[in-house]
């Protein structure tokens, strides 16, 4: 058996410009060495603010298998913690949102933590008189990793090494500036609930179809099919219902696809529909357009209303659609387990019809008894499942690919070009072949 956790090289073997090694799928080995170093070493999403607008709201998440509070502190800033107890290790907090007051305080034997991480307070203070706890990691309150707010959109690293998350995200952070312009307000709030579905696949299964463009023509094809068919049947006068305008487009050919662009940056990021995308005929309401010209121009709203990408990703786990205003939140759980959240954002101050717009989709594609996601997870999972057959050990990644293919910082292709996932592989083996820090004790940091 391979020894990933010690040969950086035999890591970096399971990558090659154009294919990847099926292990990046199966492997358990892997699957922990990715939660030891590439989700620790990237900057995921945790959530929005608009989750916590008040002094002490909490919201609770996991990021491979690393417990979350974000919370809302006094001074008005939002500050994510160790859902930890410093003392025993205890869970906080086990709900999933709430009010905290001002301090938390541990269900086990009652320690107290402000909601900056700080530690407030202890029961039987005087028993720890002359003791080293206030001297050692348990005297220093929760452990509170690096945090970074861009337009509401709250981001954490768990490791002290890494980027800084201007240089992780870099060019592809005015997407999130797009996202929350569509606001005339500036402002963007998390609403309608959250669809939550777990799949039988890894987690980059799931990724690499978020920038897949080519798989819809068949895989949704009863989709389209369905969605022509009902079409046909309207009649000439009436107009064509929103679920229409989300579903007709699944049944656009390869040329479209092709023709809708796609931009890579580093670090796995990307944009797929730079030109067009299956979004991009959905209609504007005219006082909207009328709202958002008066709060940010006619340059800036033609600019905004104008890019409607179908998915961007802010790589390891979280991709995005700027119309309709949805967000995916991929979750490891195992190497062939998945947990995706898919959350609604509503532009404040837009009209009604924008969210109306966001929640029909995400049900009409992303909940689990819809008429596209059943699709999706019957692939996934059957493809988890065969590749551990015997035969060929490597997938395709060729669509596209040139021999002389030289990533540029920042590079345009196809829409239909496999260079979105190539790109992901790369900094896929860069993050989990990098050098692991050592602790002063000589173990991982």
């Amino acid at each position: 058996m391979t020894d990933y956790r010690n040969d950086a090289g035999a890591i970096r073997a399971l990558v090659q410009d154009d294919r990847v090694h099926r292990d990046v799928y199966l492997s358990e080995a892997l699957f922990q060495l990715e939660r030891e170093r590439l989700f620790l070493r990237s900057w995921n999403y945790v959530g929005h603010e608009s989750q916590v607008p008040n002094p002490g709201d909490y919201y609770t998440t996991d990021i491979a298998g690393q417990p979350l509070i974000m919370v809302r502190h006094a001074d008005g800033t939002v500050r994510v913690l160790m859902n930890r107890c410093a003392h025993k290790g205890a869970r906080l907090v086990c709900q999933t949102h709430g009010n905290t007051g001002k301090f938390f305080r541990c269900p086990y034997h009652a320690w107290s933590y402000r909601t900056d991480g700080t530690l407030l307070g202890v029961p039987l203070k005087h028993q720890y008189e002359n003791t080293r706890m206030h001297a050692c990691e348990t005297g220093a309150g929760l452990v509170a990793p690096r945090v970074a707010v861009h337009r509401g959109f709250v981001f954490a690293c768990l490791s002290a090494q890494g980027p800084d998350f201007a240089d992780y995200f870099g060019a592809v952070l005015p997407v999130l500036d797009n996202l929350a312009d569509r606001s005339p307000q500036g402002e963007l709030q998390v609403t309608g609930g959250c669809l939550r579905s777990v799949m039988r696949c890894n987690w980059k299964m799931y990724l690499e179809n978020v920038n897949d463009s080519v798989h819809p023509v068949s895989t949704h094809e009863s989709v389209s099919a369905t969605a022509r068919s009902v079409d046909e049947a309207r009649p000439d006068d009436a107009p064509v219902s929103m679920a229409l305008q989300q579903l007709l487009p699944f049944g656009s050919g390869y040329e479209f696809f092709a023709r809708t662009g796609a931009r890579v940056y580093p670090n796995g990021h990307s944009v797929l529909g730079t030109n067009a995308s299956i979004h991009s005929g959905y209609t504007i309401p005219d006082d909207y357009r009328l709202a958002m010209t008066q709060a940010h121009g006619e340059a800036r709203t033609h600019e905004v209303l104008g890019f409607s990408p179908q998915n961007v990703v802010f790589y390891p786990l979280l991709a995005l659609k700027g119309s309709p205003q949805t967000l995916r939140v991929i979750r490891p759980l195992g190497v062939d387990r998945t947990l995706v959240e898919t959350w609604g954002l509503v532009p404040r101050g837009a009209p009604q019809e924008l969210l109306r717009r966001t929640l029909t989709y995400n049900r009409l594609t992303f909940s689990p008894m819809s008429v596209v996601a059943h699709d999706d997870l019957h692939i996934f999972e059957g493809i988890q499942a065969s590749l551990a057959a015997q035969g060929n050990p490597w997938v395709s990644l060729h669509r596209e690919y040139r021999d002389d293919e030289q990533l540029q910082p920042v590079q345009d292709v196809s829409g239909t070009n496999e260079l979105l996932m190539r790109n992901q592989f790369r900094a896929w083996a860069a993050l989990m072949a990098a050098e692991t820090p050592q602790d002063e004790c000589g173990g991982e940091a």
